[in-house]
């Protein structure tokens, strides 16, 4: 069912936004926001309200929401996901309005990275219900700890999710869906040489720094082709200057839109420092001990990849063209909760929610995007299949 501009109350839109962006919800403290929100969807007459138990596994002080709507149609079940938290700094958000676009007033990011998502289903509810929109069973699904790896969606159970597929209302400008972004590794590599004075006896020290560095200078980095990038992101070792350094940690990604090369990339960095170290020779024979290294890797979030013909993607193409919204496609080089559900079997699409600048404290948004996206979440909603 098309639904014109008229139909979305602006300002009360508006107003919600604030509210949602002025009540902090940093990674692991978003029980507030979680509050707030299961009391506005009760009031809203969801059928079902639901805290999982996440948050023992994440750490965070409120689980995952589940938000049940059984709907009035035949309609195939779906679901939208936004996550709560936000990036620091995120602690005494005031939000700044000039006309329609929306920024944060001090220090802080704004929050529309998701509270932009999140505002439009709440308005999106309100209207189908004053408007007494038929629309099919419908599922929200609120995540913990997005932004610090996807923590509650991994966490959640998937046999949670009753709809077998949704939108994740998560991504930067408007009028864009994204059909794909890879998967990634994270790696940790520990070197250990040994410890001795740098003054007295450095023979007989192995510095772990010279041997991470010797590793680094041959490993690839950045932009390793079209499709993947590898980055070292921390490196910390070391005691003090007049230590030779016994041991160093170097913390890392590797992203591909291919699993096979992430696979590749992800043993070429370990076979370079498993190299090095294997190579090392002792320059004096005074060396106390022989180095070693020690590389671990985690899988961080799976590939995702959808294709234009993919009834999740053209549903949501039909839902556009019936409000005159022209939808352009496009392939993330991030992760978002929609990998964690793809991942799960669960096909997810993902929707910008006209949010930009996002994790900085220049971050804004616009009304009118957030107006035309409460239009296209209802007209995916109120589709008869």
């Amino acid at each position: 069912m098309p639904v014109d501009q008229s139909a979305v109350n602006r300002e009360r839109l508006a107003g919600e936004f604030v509210r949602l962006c002025e009540t902090d919800s940093p990674s692991r403290r978003e029980g507030r926001i979680a509050a707030l929100l299961k009391e506005t969807f009760r009031q809203l007459g969801a059928d079902e309200i639901i805290e999982d138990d996440s948050g023992a596994v994440t750490g965070s002080d409120t689980g995952n929401l589940f938000i049940r709507f059984r709907g009035t149609t035949g309609a195939a079940p779906l679901f939208f996901n936004c996550h709560m938290d936000t990036v620091e700094p995120a602690s005494g958000v005031k939000v700044r309005r000039d006309g329609d676009l929306f920024t944060s007033a001090g220090d802080t990011v704004l929050g529309s990275d998701d509270k932009s998502g999140i505002a439009a289903l709440i308005e999106t509810m309100r209207v189908m219900g004053e408007k007494n929109i038929p629309h099919g069973p419908l599922e929200i699904i609120l995540t913990t700890c997005e932004e610090i790896g996807l923590l509650g969606a991994k966490a959640l159970d998937p046999a949670m999710i009753r709809a077998g597929f949704g939108y994740a209302l998560d991504s930067t400008g408007f009028g864009t869906v994204i059909l794909g972004a890879p998967a990634s590794n994270r790696f940790t590599v520990t070197v250990c040489g040994t410890a001795a004075h740098a003054g007295l006896h450095p023979e007989q020290g192995i510095s772990a720094i010279l041997l991470a560095a010797e590793a680094l200078s041959q490993a690839p980095r950045g932009r390793v082709d079209e499709a993947s990038s590898i980055n070292f992101g921390t490196i910390n070792g070391g005691s003090a200057t007049n230590i030779v350094p016994e041991k160093v940690t170097i913390r890392g990604e590797v992203r591909s839109h291919s699993e096979e090369t992430l696979d590749e990339l992800t043993e070429q960095i370990r076979t370079i420092f498993l190299r090095t170290v294997a190579a090392w020779r002792d320059p004096t024979g005074k060396a106390r001990g022989v180095p070693q290294v020690d590389f671990t890797v985690e899988p961080d979030f799976p590939r995702m990849h959808l294709a234009e013909t993919d009834p999740v993607v053209t549903r949501l193409l039909q839902a556009a063209a019936s409000i005159g919204l022209e939808m352009t496609s496009d392939i993330a080089g991030g992760g978002s909760d929609a990998n964690i559900f793809n991942g799960y079997g669960l096909p997810t699409a993902i929707i910008a929610t006209g949010m930009t600048h996002v994790h900085s404290t220049d971050e804004q948004v616009n009304l009118e995007d957030m107006v035309n996206l409460t239009r296209l979440l209802i007209a995916l909603a109120a589709q008869p299949k």
